[in-house]
């Protein structure tokens, strides 16, 4: 039977009961107040606890489904005592349970009142015991909750809210078929398909059909954000996937994914499509003074009262953006960024920062897992994920903020974090003069006493925390998150990550120390917190211009081989519109930067006045960059220049590539791997040609080393030079390369500086349609 036979035919709508109740059930003010939570090993713990102490007769996990005034409803209920013949849902918490929201509880009834009514109607029954168990995870004991389990209750409660949500599905039931419809009639914008970017549109048809993980490597022409979208919207429309995320690391990569939509919207009329953005709470929050709860703030108060009107009104909107939005939740009197939160359950596409899906408490991978979606993950510019995850797989804790968080806690807080700062000083050295020197040893594996000290501190911090509601203190709050943080990660410490010490003076204002040491957690690894998320998509298409050696990414992300495929898209550019030289004669190691310098800007200079232009200057460090514009000054001061700063604000980065003017004449000086490297489109004669000194390597460094280490224990010995340094330098300098010609009509030049340029091995690494025909010295001739 096909999915349009299936849609068609009579088989009721269905539900999950706990997306049911999410969507009927709440009510009252939106809370965010602190509340300690249970980790998920926690709770996982605690109902095993709560299981144990039960009778021979108790069941666990125990399966009901019925349909309720047309609406299949199923869901496991945590226990059946089958001897007293009761229901129990098992919630765990810690802290106070008066200062769980009341939302949360009121969903936690309605929960359990629908388990009771899918019972009572499986098995004819006129009532059912209902026990609502909330277990408190640090005293381990137990608060019983009995609801009425009158069965003419149950059901006619749940009745009333089937018809609403039923209203609900049947609508957005009458929209997939008429997305799908559109989508499966969808047509390629262009008559002219280029067969680089055939190729890829093909890969992803098919990683998306089969069920894979593709890595796809396109160069810059090729049409990487269209030629993704549109297989990907195929799949959609036929129901191999159920949505689409995509997933940016920068901001403005979101924009190319909004073009490439509109590209495709048929000439007859627009698609019908939910288009969801995601935005920062920071930039979505109207009232960025009030704190998030309806004691606080007008939009939280009666937030859940007003949210299915405004729901229906968001349903409407093609495009969900943040001004939408933020009219949207004007007329109703909402949150706008919550309510961004909210419709991403019901969007067809949403397009938000890799952390929406990644990170640790990422939205759409909570979604996804607990409404069993089945989505095609699109991640553009796919080889930043790696650096990302890492930053999301690290945490830190330090003396010099812990101490003076503790200066004004309550007594047992103090005292918990006295333990910890102990805990910190034995790790750090005993001499003071190398501890103002040097790092100190890291140990394999976090310290015992550290880990103990530390569970100690989050818990007297939670609890305190908890009692103070809705006068919490920041530093109090903040330094909370950083020590959870990283006892989440010790928890679960494994050869993909390092400990890392560091150790400095103290500020002398900090009156408890003389030393701040900070001990961390360092992901190395990514994969074993990827793989999660990766294996919850249906299909995952990562795609990028620099995804060379695909077993670099394959292993970092933790892909098995029979879902992996990898897909390089020839390019779309015909040869000579990109000239690539190597100018090998001119060294560039740390020792010999200061001389290499005049030698690089008269190598620059030479080239403008060949052929005057718009030209990027990418250097590895700021000190290089600054040492080579002073020499371009000195001896050339006749070229225009400019130079990137290491803390522009965004409206100087702006300004910076605002400057690129067509018919514009000047070196603009950048750093290798920041903001100008890549995600930057200068078509045309803004942009004649780039230099990149250097192969982008990051400085060696003793925890650089411990990183490669670690790399060669998990994947094998020669591994670790190149995951750590080779890989993502060059990454780098592809990215700054892409910068020259973005159109079919661009031409430019691209000039490479290092004497490793000549080496075969490095040369392997690079786009084939790089290699030049010959290597040029530092005085040969200058490119057109």
């Amino acid at each position: 039977m096909t999915k349009t036979q299936a849609l068609e035919s009579s088989e009721p709508i269905s539900a999950g009961v706990r997306a049911f109740c999410a969507f009927v059930a709440k009510s009252g003010d939106l809370d965010h107040r602190f509340t300690p939570a249970p980790s998920a090993e926690e709770g996982m713990a605690g109902h095993r606890f709560v299981v144990a102490r039960r009778g021979p007769g108790y069941q666990q996990e125990v399966a009901l489904d019925a349909t309720v005034n047309g609406l299949r409803l199923r869901g496991r209920v945590d226990g059946l005592d089958t001897d007293a013949e009761a229901l129990e849902e098992i919630k765990t918490f810690r802290g106070d349970l008066a200062a769980m929201p009341d939302n949360h509880r009121a969903l936690h009834r309605a929960q359990l009142e629908t388990y009771g009514a899918l019972y009572c109607l499986m098995h004819g029954k006129a009532a059912v015991t209902l026990r609502l168990v909330y277990f408190d995870v640090d005293r381990r004991d137990e608060q019983i909750e009995d609801i009425d389990g009158d069965a003419q209750r149950l059901i006619a409660i749940t009745e009333a809210r089937a018809a609403d949500y039923l209203a609900w599905a049947q609508a957005l039931e009458a929209h997939r078929q008429q997305r799908d419809h559109a989508l499966q009639a969808l047509s390629f914008p262009y008559a002219a398909v280029p067969d680089g970017q055939r190729h890829l549109m093909q890969a992803v048809d098919a990683a998306m059909e089969e069920g894979h993980t593709l890595l796809a490597q396109a160069p810059t022409g090729v049409g990487k954000t269209l030629g993704v979208l549109y297989p990907a919207l195929r799949a959609l429309g036929r129901g191999a996937v159920d949505r689409l995320f995509y997933l940016t690391a920068k901001t403005s990569t979101q924009f190319e994914a909004q073009k490439a939509l509109d590209q495709l919207q048929p000439a007859q009329g627009a698609l019908p499509l939910r288009v969801l953005t995601l935005t920062s709470r920071e930039k979505a929050c109207e009232h960025p003074d009030k704190a998030c709860h309806g004691a606080s703030c007008p939009l939280a108060r009666g937030f859940f009262d007003r949210l299915p009107t405004a729901r229906i009104a968001a349903r409407d909107l093609p495009a969900l953006h943040l001004d939408s939005l933020r009219a949207t939740a004007a007329q109703h009197q909402v949150c706008p960024y919550y309510l961004g939160q909210e419709m991403a359950r019901w969007a067809d596409i949403v397009i938000g920062d890799l952390h929406y899906y990644f990170d640790r408490s990422a939205l759409l991978y909570a979604l996804s897992l607990q409404n069993r979606w089945r989505p095609g993950v699109l991640i553009d510019e796919a080889h930043n994920l790696i650096e990302r995850a890492r930053s999301m797989y690290s945490a830190a804790i330090a003396q010099t903020p812990l101490r003076e968080a503790g200066r004004g806690a309550p007594a047992d807080v103090r005292q918990a974090l006295a333990r910890l700062d102990r805990c910190l000083d034995d790790l750090a050295p005993q001499d003071e003069a190398a501890a103002e020197n040097a790092d100190t040893a890291p140990p394999e594996t976090p310290p015992e006493p550290l880990v103990q000290a530390l569970n100690k501190s989050v818990a007297a911090l939670g609890s305190h925390l908890n009692t103070t509601g809705s006068h919490t203190e920041p530093e109090l709050l903040q330094r909370y998150f950083e020590l959870l943080a990283v006892q989440r990660l010790a928890e679960g410490f494994g050869r993909h990550a390092l400990c890392d010490i560091t150790v400095e003076a103290a500020r002398s204002s900090d009156l408890f120390g003389t030393v701040n040491t900070q001990f961390a957690i360092h992901n190395v690894i990514p994969a074993p917190h990827l793989a999660p998320a990766i294996h919850r998509a249906r299909a995952l298409v990562g795609f990028s211009a620099t995804l060379t050696p695909p077993e670099y990414h394959q292993r970092m992300w933790g892909l098995p081989d029979a879902r992996f495929r990898w897909c390089d898209a020839p390019s779309a550019f015909a040869d000579g519109q990109l000239r690539v030289r190597t100018v090998t004669r001119i060294p560039t190691r740390m020792p010999q930067r200061r001389a290499s310098a005049p030698r690089i800007a008269t190598l620059i200079a030479t080239q403008f006045h060949y052929r005057p232009g718009n030209y990027l200057a990418f250097f590895s460090s700021f000190a290089y960059l600054q040492a080579v514009a002073e020499a371009l000054a000195r001896l050339h001061p006749d070229v225009p220049q400019r130079r990137q700063s290491s803390a522009m604000s965004d409206a100087q980065r702006s300004a910076f590539v605002q400057d690129f003017e067509h018919g514009g004449r000047g070196v603009a000086f950048a750093v290798l791997g920041g903001a100008f490297g890549e995600g930057i489109d200068l078509p045309g004669d803004r942009l004649t040609g780039v230099f990149v000194t250097t192969l982008g390597i990051p400085p060696v460094t003793p925890f650089r080393d411990r990183m490669a280490a670690q790399v060669e224990r998990s994947f094998g010995e020669g591994s670790g030079w190149p995951f750590v340094y080779l890989y993502p330098g060059l990454q780098k300098v592809i990215q700054a390369v892409g910068r020259t010609i973005r159109t079919q009509d661009d031409e430019g030049v691209a000039i490479l500086i290092d004497p490793r340029y000549g080496r075969p091995e490095i040369r392997a690494l690079l786009p084939p349609s790089w290699y030049p025909p010959r290597t040029d010295s530092a005085r040969g001739s200058a490119s057109r």
